[in-house]
């Protein structure tokens, strides 16, 4: 199994900035040393509160590259429906560049209509329709920008290269490649650097419902998933597997192409794993569930109890069985393993800095999780029959 790090950078205590962005750094380096597969980094905007407190996960995928060996840098998401789509496709390259290829590039739709409709009015969440087909130009012309020597597109949001355009210069000579040379007009545009992983980096689209699963499996995107419960879970993993099975025409493995957010916190104890992080964690998932409600965390068919208010059933023990990797390592041995056994879970990537956390308690989760978790969770049969 791969192990990554989802850096979901928060600063609910409202730290000075450059505390947060050297805990940050504390956490890639650490992860980098252990041989952690990959860091992912976040994409949030206007979040005076301290939930989210991340703007650009590429600017922080640039000072990882500069700082570590090995690890991959991600982002967990590029909201690319926020973005230009030519100059988001070469400031990935560049990094890729930067990196000498460790780039994973996620990509998402956007949750808060607080950013979007402030980031771009086209994104504006109350028209998911047209939400959607934002995301889908703005994703084939990054990838034309990175496989095409000279690309063009024309669409819906967005047409390249601007028309009517002329280029004359004598130290780029007319070439048909990129203009019409009769007119001298350009009808092509060239993106410089590609990214140095060839066609383009792996591509990972963050997902929930059927129909983005199903969508990502059969446009070759790798998916990453979040809250649900395992049961819940089966069934958007055995979606993912029928739709990329039927699109590549072979048998996809279960799991294959998935990747799976746990928020976790390991601790000498179970009580004292609740202690140090049980309030931060529910503080940050009424942040979510403020819009979400429940639903995410429901397995199949359950119906949870009426209530006043949609969210006065979140509490710990309501959390704790149905997503958390809270407790002292077996427990959380013993939960990744009914991951792997159910859903043949082969990329998780963890998170522990919550809002409000103590950093030193943050660190002292993940060193446990590098020790004392990793380790059992790689175990072959011939060292599980020499440990037992």
């Amino acid at each position: 199994m791969k192990f990554g790090y989802f850096c979901n950078t928060t600063n609910w205590k409202h730290k000075p900035y450059e505390t947060l962005l050297e805990e940050t750094r504390q956490i890639t380096n650490y992860c980098d040393e252990n041989n952690w597969n990959s860091i992912w980094y976040t994409e949030h905007h206007f979040n005076h509160e301290g939930m989210e407190s991340c703007t650009n996960p590429l600017m922080m995928g640039v000072d990882a590259a500069a700082r570590t060996k090995q690890i991959r840098i991600g982002q967990a998401c590029n909201v690319i429906t926020f973005h230009n789509p030519i100059r988001l496709a070469e400031d990935i390259a560049l990094l890729d560049q930067l990196s000498n290829g460790r780039v994973e590039v996620g990509i998402g739709r956007g949750v808060y209509g607080r950013e979007a409709l402030n980031m771009n009015k086209e994104a504006d969440l109350k028209d998911q329709a047209k939400n959607f087909r934002l995301f889908e130009e703005t994703l084939t012309i990054m990838k034309k920008a990175w496989t095409e020597e000279f690309f063009s597109h024309e669409g819906e949001f967005y047409t390249y290269p601007a028309p009517n355009f002329v280029w004359q210069h004598d130290m780029s000579p007319p070439n048909k490649k990129f203009v019409d040379t009769e007119t001298n007009e350009i009808k092509k545009l060239s993106v410089v650097p590609k990214p140095k992983q060839a066609p383009h980096p792996p591509i990972w689209q963050v997902v929930d419902g059927a129909r983005s699963i199903e969508w990502a499996a059969r446009n070759g995107l790798n998916t990453i998933m979040w809250i649900p419960t395992v049961k819940a879970l089966k069934k958007r993993f055995e979606i993912y597997q029928q739709a990329k099975s039927e699109a590549e025409n072979r048998h996809v493995a279960l799991g294959e192409g998935v990747s799976l957010v746990r928020d976790m916190f390991v601790a000498e104890t179970m009580q004292e794993a609740e202690k140090l992080a049980g309030e931060h964690i529910i503080n940050y998932m009424k942040w979510v569930c403020h819009w979400r409600g429940l639903g995410n965390h429901m397995d199949p068919g359950e119906e949870l109890p009426e209530t006043k208010n949609k969210l006065d059933l979140l509490d710990y023990n309501f959390l704790h069985k149905r997503n958390l990797l809270f407790g002292t390592p077996e427990y959380v041995v013993n939960k990744i393993n009914e991951l792997k056994s159910e859903l043949n879970l082969q990329n998780l990537q963890v998170w522990s800095n919550f809002p409000g956390m103590n950093h030193e308690d943050c660190m002292r989760s993940i060193k446990l999780f590098n020790d004392e978790v990793i380790p059992k969770i790689n175990l072959n049969s011939s060292d599980l029959e020499k440990a037992s």
